[in-house]
């Protein structure tokens, strides 16, 4: 997280302690005191608050826009859930929402067709000279994208390994028999067993002892044709 990103947290934190030591004991210092670190976070917040207006391509109504963002943010601070989510994306949400509301009024539904297309061309270059650029990396999207890209070819071993010891399988069950749909159903029940329980981590404890016996045999087979099925 960038350091305005931090530091928009910080402020929104003091802005709710403030709030509550008000609710707690109201009166004039306390008023003042809430005042002052709502006005903190919307400076720090002022600089996305640009970077959305120009997004959503009402830079020529900044005013009205800035309106609609106020009210947003102090919604979305008075509202804001510390366990939940971080207040830098739930605020982003509440302004994207105020925005398109702002721009649905103005411009009509912009999924319609023939309707008037408003877009916006938002340079980078623009945003970095305003100091309107470290909010916009994410920190935390490096570490999702590897999680997702693990998962995902977790996934695809396990389907081939999976779909190898099920070729195995099913053609030691031809062996013994010779009604394939008999033994074509079989495989497939097997292996929807195997594939469900080998991307599990708690699954021994859900199985019946005769489908535990299926996927212990299973990957047990698996793990001995495992250098051989997947590619180096």
């Amino acid at each position: 997280m960038s350091a305005k990103s931090d530091a928009l947290e910080r402020a929104v934190t003091d802005y709710i302690q403030a709030r509550t030591a008000l609710d707690n004991a109201p009166g004039a210092r306390a008023s003042a005191l809430a005042d002052r670190m709502f006005a903190r976070v919307a400076t720090l917040a002022a600089p996305r608050i640009r970077y959305f207006t120009r997004a959503y391509g009402l830079a020529d109504v900044a005013e009205d826009a800035a309106q609609a963002c106020a009210i947003a943010l102090h919604r979305a601070a008075e509202r804001y859930d510390p366990a939940r989510a971080r207040f830098t994306t739930y605020v982003n949400w509440q302004l994207r929402a105020e925005l398109q509301a702002l721009r649905h009024r103005l411009h009509g539904d912009q999924r319609c067709a023939g309707r008037r297309q408003v877009t916006a061309i938002v340079s980078l270059d623009a945003l970095h000279d305003d100091g309107d650029d470290a909010w916009l990396v994410d920190p935390a999207a490096e570490a999702s994208t590897e999680r997702g890209a693990a998962d995902g070819l977790a996934e695809l071993a396990a389907d081939r390994l999976v779909e190898d010891w099920a070729a195995r399988r099913r053609a030691g069950l031809a062996r013994a028999s010779h009604d394939d749909s008999r033994v074509e159903k079989r495989v497939a029940a097997e292996k929807a067993l195997v594939r469900g329980q080998l991307m599990a981590t708690d699954a021994a404890e859900r199985l019946r002892e005769s489908d535990r016996h299926v996927v212990r045999r299973a990957i047990a087979d698996i793990v001995r044709h495992a250098g051989t099925a997947m590619p180096g």
